[in-house]
C-alpha cells in the first residue's frame, strides 16, 4: 500500500471514524478509532506512502493539529461553514470521513489558520479576555434587571460603582433580593479583577507576536496570510464588536510584509486608545 494516501477524519469526543483514499479516488480502508493520541498515531504507522489527512475545525483541533502535524505530508483543517458538498446526500461519520477524503484528494477544502505557538497564544489570551468581557456584562445587566424588577430606576453605571453601592442596596426593600444584589455585586469585583489581568497578559503578549508575524513575513511571500483584529483594544465594548474577526483567518493573497506591518500598527494604536470601559474601571476601584 503505497503511493498518495488521503485520509479524512470525522472527529468525535469518544471515536474518529476515519476513511482513506488513493490518488484515483479508490476507498483502500475505513476505520474507527479512538479518540486518543496513541491509538491515532498508531494507526497512521502502518500506513505507508505520502499521507494527506484533514478533519473539520472543532474542539479537538488544535490538539489533532499539533499531535498529527510531523506525521504527515500535508495536514488542511478544513472550515466546515464552507464545505456546503458536506452537507448534501446521505450523513453519516463514516460518509463524512470519505467526504472530506475526496474533497482533500481534490483539493476543495477551505482551510483554517493554525500557525505558530506564539501566534496561537495570542489568539487564546484574546479569547480568554473576550469570555471575561462577555461574562462581565451578564452580570452587569442581571444587577439592573434586578432593581427594575422593583420598579428602581437605574439608568447610567452610577448603580455598578463601589462607592455608591450601600445607598442602592437600601432601595431594596426585601431581604432576599438585597442578598442576591450582593452576590452579583461579588461576581462584579471578582470579574473586574479577571478582566484588568487578562488584558494585561494580552497587552504583554501581543507586541511579541506582532515583532515575529513581521520577521517571519518574508519566508512566507506569496502565500496567504494571517489577520487579526483590534487585538488590543482598551474598550470592551468595541472589543466585543471586533470579536468575530478576532480569530486568525485566512485572508486573499497579498504581501506578506505589508499584513505583518499592518498587524503591527494596530496593535500599536488600539494599546493606546482609552475608553469608556477604561472609566469604568476607575469608578468600581474601591
Amino acid at each position: 500500500m503505497s503511493g498518495e494516501k488521503y485520509i479524512g477524519l470525522d472527529v468525535h469526543q469518544a471515536t474518529i471514524s476515519v476513511a482513506v483514499m488513493d490518488s484515483q479516488g479508490k476507498l483502500i480502508m475505513e476505520s474507527i478509532l479512538e479518540t486518543k493520541a496513541s491509538t491515532i498515531l498508531e494507526f497512521l504507522a502502518g500506513l505507508r506512502g505520502t499521507l494527506s489527512l484533514t478533519f473539520e475545525e472543532g474542539t479537538w483541533a488544535a490538539w489533532l493539529y499539533d499531535l498529527l502535524k510531523p506525521h504527515v505530508a500535508k495536514l488542511v483543517v478544513c472550515n466546515p461553514r464552507k464545505n456546503a458538498l458536506l452537507k448534501q446526500g446521505n450523513k453519516s461519520d463514516k460518509i463524512d470521513a470519505r467526504q472530506l477524503a475526496d474533497r482533500l484528494r481534490l483539493n476543495d477544502l477551505k482551510s483554517v489558520y493554525h500557525g505558530e505557538t506564539g501566534v496561537r497564544m495570542l489568539r487564546e489570551l484574546a479569547r480568554s479576555y473576550l469570555t471575561v468581557v462577555k461574562d462581565l456584562s451578564r452580570v452587569m445587566n442581571r444587577l439592573k434587571a434586578l432593581y427594575r424588577s422593583w420598579a428602581i430606576p437605574c439608568a447610567g453605571r452610577d448603580v455598578y460603582y463601589t462607592r455608591h453601592r450601600s445607598q442602592w442596596l437600601e432601595k431594596i426593600p426585601e431581604a432576599g433580593t438585597r442578598r442576591r444584589a450582593e452576590q452579583l455585586y461579588q461576581q462584579l469585583d471578582m470579574l473586574q479583577h479577571l478582566r484588568q489581568q487578562a488584558r494585561r497578559e494580552l497587552l504583554v503578549r501581543e507586541p511579541q507576536t506582532c515583532h515575529h508575524c513581521q520577521a517571519t513575513a518574508d519566508s512566507v511571500a506569496g502565500a496567504d496570510w494571517l489577520r487579526l483584529g483590534g487585538c488590543a483594544d482598551s474598550d470592551s465594548s468595541s472589543f466585543s464588536q471586533q470579536a468575530p474577526t478576532m480569530d486568525l483567518q485566512r485572508t486573499g493573497p497579498g504581501n506578506p510584509r505589508q499584513w505583518g506591518i499592518s498587524l503591527c500598527a494596530r496593535a500599536s494604536a488600539a494599546a493606546q486608545k482609552t475608553g469608556d470601559d477604561s472609566r469604568l474601571e476607575q469608578g468600581l476601584q474601591p
